[in-house]
């Protein structure tokens, strides 16, 4: 009985380190593997800063999407709106300083620099077109395309996104 009573508070003794050594162990920290567009651009960093209406495609060249944003945001380019492309090994510089972490993820910044509009993940011709036409003339889309019109920050639902690293490597 002696020897039963022993095992009995050796057991708990463990159990009670083994408690107090996991609450005491470091957590990982939780991603909420959201991923966020710049809110504000320095002009400067990107070619056509003298237009009013600044697109800009941060991208990586693993990712297939990226090619396809590219090109719909290309068609945008006049003499009031640039487009740029940031490709990640072209420019790591800039998705550092912007904390790109995803791509693609496309911008459209007002002539002071300020986001307007960013859509992460690959985005519609339609959505991205219908924003540009609504912010350069407001109530220019129609209301019952109320998700294109929206004022602030926009963002696909759902959208596929690549983490972008130096060096064009997909990690995600």
């Amino acid at each position: 009985m002696g020897t039963l009573a022993i095992v009995i508070v050796l057991v708990a003794a463990a159990i009670g380190v083994s408690a107090v050594l996991s609450r005491r162990s470091a957590q990982a920290p939780v991603s909420s593997g959201a991923h966020q567009a710049p809110v504000q651009l320095n002009r400067d960093d990107f070619e056509g800063a003298d237009r009013e209406w600044l697109v800009v495609i941060f991208t990586s060249a693993t990712c297939n999407s990226c090619a396809e944003t590219v090109a719909r945001a290309s068609i945008l380019t006049s003499d009031a709106v640039a487009v740029a492309e940031v490709e990640v090994t072209a420019h790591p510089e800039l998705h550092s300083r912007y904390e790109i972490d995803a791509v693609p993820i496309a911008v459209i910044a007002n002539g002071d620099g300020v986001v307007e509009k960013s859509f992460i993940g690959p985005v519609s011709a339609t959505h991205l077109w219908g924003a540009v036409a609504e912010l350069r003339e407001p109530g220019s889309v129609p209301a019952d395309c109320s998700d294109v019109a929206e004022s602030g920050d926009g963002h696909s639902e759902g959208a596929d996104v690549d983490r972008a690293e130096p060096g064009g490597h997909r990690t995600g």
